[in-house]
């Protein structure tokens, strides 16, 4: 019987073993992917918006030259974080199903089943794209991740979306040789889009070199076009690719199929206790951006992995009591 089940191993997932092997309890990691599976599987020239300061976990530093690391030096520290450390981590094994039987889990993956004490859901938000729902967005060609922008030299891409995705993808497939037009729904550029980036986007959108719709979005694709519903009525654009940079959402089916309580608006955000991060299910806690629901700008690295620390000390005087 392990005293912990920790589900997914990000940042977040690998800061809860660490606290629960500090604190001498019996844990594992399950992740259905690779180590930092949403990390991994970012643009391959990202760089974070936060210091590597910031991004350290169970007070391990961080070391890198420049001020704000990029995706490999992330995947790097995580890495040794978790080889250094001898983290328990079981890797391309998915959770299937979470029950509560007396008074523990059992967790059911295609391997086999795992008994815990307490479970602790850091399964964050990278996997499920927010659809656009609209005709032709099962076409091959709609893509809602983005790994590199060369793929895109000499093509007609269509980004939807004013988000640091967004316009990432805009400004790296430009500078590729891509036509770039951008969808936005609203009336400008988002303004959380990373300080140094923001005014680049502007000024090629002033210059012409990046179309621009503001208060817009995309109502349909075909094969070789698109439709845009523009202030001025619908225009019809010659098209080769579609990024959909419109947000992730966490797998709140899963979480309502182990019984956790979500808010009824359309934030659904799920039921914890904020002084523990203990949700409506006794034994079993939420760690990092999944605890926003829908509001999935709202937590990082930077600020849910004191979670770590607040869910292991919570289960520490539980099992002490």
């Amino acid at each position: 019987m392990l005293d912990i089940l920790i589900i997914g191993g990000g940042p977040i997932g690998l800061a809860c073993a660490l606290e629960a092997q500090k604190a001498g309890l019996s844990y594992i990691i399950i992740e259905k992917g690779c180590l930092v599976n949403s990390l991994y599987n970012y643009p391959s020239t990202m760089t974070f918006f936060s210091t590597s300061e910031k991004l350290e976990i169970g007070g391990i530093p961080f070391v890198t030259i420049s001020n704000k690391p990029n995706r490999a030096e992330a995947l790097e520290y995580y890495r040794r974080v978790a080889f250094s450390n001898h983290l328990k981590v079981n890797l391309f094994e998915e959770v299937s199903c979470v029950e509560r039987t007396d008074k523990h889990y059992t967790i059911t993956t295609p391997k086999g089943k795992y008994e815990a004490k307490n479970v602790i859901l850091s399964t964050g938000f990278y996997d499920i794209a927010v659809k656009l729902d609209i005709p032709g967005e099962d076409l091959p060609k709609v893509q809602h991740y983005y790994k590199d922008p060369h793929y895109y030299a000499l093509q007609k891409v269509v980004v939807v979306g004013s988000s640091n995705s967004a316009i990432d993808v805009a400004l790296e497939t430009y500078r590729k040789g891509a036509e770039v037009t951008l969808v936005i729904r609203g009336d400008e550029v988002g303004h959380r889009v990373k300080y140094w980036v923001r005014p680049d986007i502007i000024n090629r959108i002033k210059e012409g070199s990046i179309k621009a719709h503001f208060n817009s979005s995309l109502t349909a694709v075909r094969e070789h076009e698109v439709d845009i519903q523009t202030p001025d009525g619908q225009i019809t654009i010659p098209n080769d690719f579609v990024m959909a940079m419109t947000g992730y959402r966490p797998n709140f089916e899963f979480l309502k199929n182990i019984g956790i309580t979500l808010s009824t608006d359309e934030k659904l955000i799920p039921q914890y206790n904020h002084e523990t991060m203990e949700t409506n299910l006794k034994g079993l806690y939420l760690a990092g951006v999944v605890v926003g629901g829908m509001d999935t700008h709202l937590w990082f690295i930077e600020n849910s992995r004191v979670h770590a620390e607040i869910i292991v000390g919570d289960i520490v005087s539980k099992l002490k009591g």
